[in-house]
C-alpha cells in the first residue's frame, strides 16, 4: 500500500485562458466562485444561491480522460479551488473572441434577445458553450436537459432555447483541442498532491492505494469527491472543514467496467458517466437519471458520494437496492463486499467503519424473467427532491413470482426494502389479488411522516399506487402509464 508525505502549502496549477496558473489555497474549502469573483475580479460568475441549484455560477472544466478532452459544466459556487489542479477552467470571460467580438454562443443570445435582467446569462451561455463541445446538432430534449440547472427568473425560456437552436450549424462551435490536451498534459499530476499547516490538511491521491493509506492514517478528515453535498456545508452550514482528502484525482475510482455478471462503478465516476453506463444495461432507469440533479450536479456528483451520503431521499439508492447492488469497501490492503441496503443502519448514519472507504459498486446485469421499473414523484419534473422514489424488481417463472425486491427512498429514515410487501409477492402468481395483498402489505412497512414535500397520507396513497402502476406496465407489455411528477 502507497504512503502519501504531507507538505507545506503547495501551489495547484490549472488553465485559465491557455495559460497555467499557479495558486496557492491557504483555505482548501475557498469555492471556485469566490477566488474568481475576488481574487480573479472575473464578476460575470454570479452567486445566486450558493447551492447550486440556480446556474448563475456556471463555468466550465475541461479535463483529460485518456486521450479525450472531456468538457463539464459544473457550479463553482460549490467547488473548491483545489478541486482545479490538473484541470482547464473557462469563464464567460474566456469566451471574448480576438478583436472583441462575441462568441458564437453570447452572438446567438443577442440575436434571439434571449437576455433580460441578464443576471443569469452568463450562466446560460457556459451551459451552452458546455454544450457546443459535446454535442454537433441536438434536440430541443437535449438542449432543455442541458438547460435545466439554469434558472431564469425574468422567465425568458423561449429565446433561451431558440438561441441553443441558432448557435449550431452557422459556425465551428467547438473549441480546438490540440493545444489544450498538451497544456493539460503539462499540469498533469503523476503522484499525490497535499499540503497541511497548523489547522488545515488536504490531500488528493492519484491511486488507490495512496487513497487508502492516507484514510488509514486519518480516518476523522472528510472524504470530498463531487462536492455536490459538502459545498453546501461550508456555503450554507458554515461548517469548518480543517482536513479533506479529494478523490477525485484517483484514476482506479473513475473506472467503468462490464464483466459477465456485473456492472462495476468506481465510486469516484461522476454521476454524468454513470448514468450512461447504468442506462445502457437498464434503459427503464432513463427518465429517472434524467430527472436526477441538473447537468452540472452530475458532472461533479458522484455515484459513490451519493450512495456513501446515506440521505433517505437519494434518488439512486432505490433501484440500486432493487437491482441486488453490493458495495466493495476497503480499509488499507482489506477490502470486503456487502449489500447496498446493509450500509444503512439509521438516519444519516453507516455501516462504514474507520478508515474504511466505498471502492466501487456492483449491479448484476439483467437476467431471463426480470421485470424491472422505477419511478420518481416530485413536485417539478426537473432538479427537485423526490416526496417518493421507488423501484420494484421481480423475476418471473411461469407466471409466479420467484424473487421480488422492492425498495423506497422518502418514506422512512434511510432509502429501505419493504420486507413485508415482498414476502407478499415472493411465490404467488402475479394477478391482482396478489397486487392487492402486497398493497396491503405494503401499508404496514413504513410510517413515512409530514413534511415540505408531501404528508404522510399522500407518501403511502402514492406508494400503493406506484406499485399498482408497476403491475400494468408489467402485464401488458409496451404500455407504460404517463409521467406523473406533481404532488398534490
Amino acid at each position: 500500500m502507497g504512503t502519501v508525505e504531507a507538505k507545506a502549502f503547495q501551489p495547484i496549477r490549472f488553465l485559465l485562458d491557455g495559460e497555467v496558473v499557479s495558486v496557492v489555497p491557504r483555505d482548501p474549502t475557498r469555492t471556485v466562485l469566490q477566488y474568481l469573483r475576488e481574487d480573479l475580479v472575473r464578476t460575470g460568475t454570479k452567486e445566486g444561491c450558493a447551492e447550486g441549484d440556480c446556474g448563475a455560477c456556471t463555468v466550465v472544466v475541461a479535463e483529460l480522460q485518456g486521450e479525450q478532452v472531456a468538457w463539464r459544466a459544473i457550479n463553482s459556487c460549490i467547488q473548491f479551488v483545489p478541486t482545479l489542479d490538473g484541470r482547464a477552467l473557462f469563464t464567460v470571460e474566456s469566451l471574448k473572441r480576438p478583436g472583441g467580438g462575441l462568441h458564437p454562443v453570447q452572438r446567438a443570445m443577442v440575436d434571439c434577445h434571449a437576455s433580460q435582467c441578464g443576471f443569469c446569462t452568463p450562466g446560460f451561455v457556459m451551459s451552452l458553450f458546455a454544450l457546443c463541445q459535446t454535442a454537433q446538432s441536438p434536440t430541443r430534449n437535449e438542449i432543455n436537459d442541458a438547460l435545466a440547472g439554469n434558472l431564469c427568473r425574468c422567465t425568458g425560456y423561449r429565446p433561451i432555447v431558440d438561441a441553443a437552436a441558432a448557435m449550431f450549424g452557422t459556425v465551428d462551435v467547438r473549441e480546438p483541442v490540440a493545444a489544450l490536451r498538451a497544456g493539460l498534459r503539462s499540469i498533469a499530476r503523476s503522484d499525490a498532491f497535499s499540503f497541511v499547516s497548523d489547522d488545515r490538511f488536504y490531500c488528493a491521491p492519484t491511486t488507490l492505494d495512496e487513497l487508502a493509506a492516507v484514510r488509514l492514517a486519518r480516518p476523522d478528515a472528510r472524504l470530498l469527491a463531487g462536492g455536490t453535498d459538502v459545498g453546501l456545508w461550508v456555503t450554507k452550514q458554515h461548517r469548518d472543514l480543517p482536513s479533506l482528502i479529494y478523490v477525485g484525482n484517483v484514476a482506479e475510482l473513475k473506472r467503468i467496467a462490464t464483466t459477465a455478471t456485473h456492472l462495476e462503478i468506481g465510486a469516484g465516476a461522476s454521476l454524468t458517466d454513470t448514468n450512461a453506463a447504468m442506462v445502457s444495461h437498464y434503459p427503464e432507469l432513463g427518465e429517472l437519471l434524467r430527472r436526477f440533479a441538473s447537468p452540472p450536479i452530475r458532472n461533479a456528483g458522484t455515484l459513490g458520494g451519493n450512495v456513501a451520503n446515506g440521505s433517505p431521499i437519494g434518488d439512486s439508492m432505490p433501484p440500486l437496492i432493487a437491482l441486488g447492488a453490493t458495495l466493495v469497501l476497503r480499509t488499507g490492503d482489506a477490502t470486503r463486499e456487502i449489500a447496498l441496503e446493509d450500509l444503512y443502519v439509521a438516519y444519516q448514519k453507516t455501516a462504514l467503519q474507520r478508515g474504511e472507504f466505498v471502492e466501487r459498486i456492483r449491479i448484476p446485469l439483467p437476467a431471463a424473467g426480470h421485470v424491472f421499473r422505477t419511478y420518481k414523484i416530485s413536485k417539478r419534473f426537473d432538479q427537485d427532491i423526490s416526496a417518493v422514489c421507488a423501484a420494484f424488481r421481480l423475476t418471473l417463472r411461469e407466471g409466479r413470482i420467484e424473487q421480488a425486491r422492492v425498495a423506497f427512498g422518502g418514506v422512512a429514515a434511510t432509502p429501505k426494502r419493504a420486507a413485508r410487501c415482498e414476502q407478499a409477492l415472493v411465490g404467488a402468481p402475479w394477478n391482482e389479488a396478489t397486487l392487492r395483498s402486497a398493497m396491503d402489505a405494503l401499508d404496514r412497512d413504513f410510517a413515512p411522516i409530514d413534511d415540505m414535500r408531501a404528508s404522510a397520507g399522500y407518501r403511502k396513497l402514492v406508494s400503493r399506487n406506484l406499485l399498482r402502476r408497476f403491475y400494468i406496465e408489467s402485464v401488458t407489455p409496451g404500455v407504460a402509464t404517463s409521467v406523473v411528477g406533481m404532488v398534490a
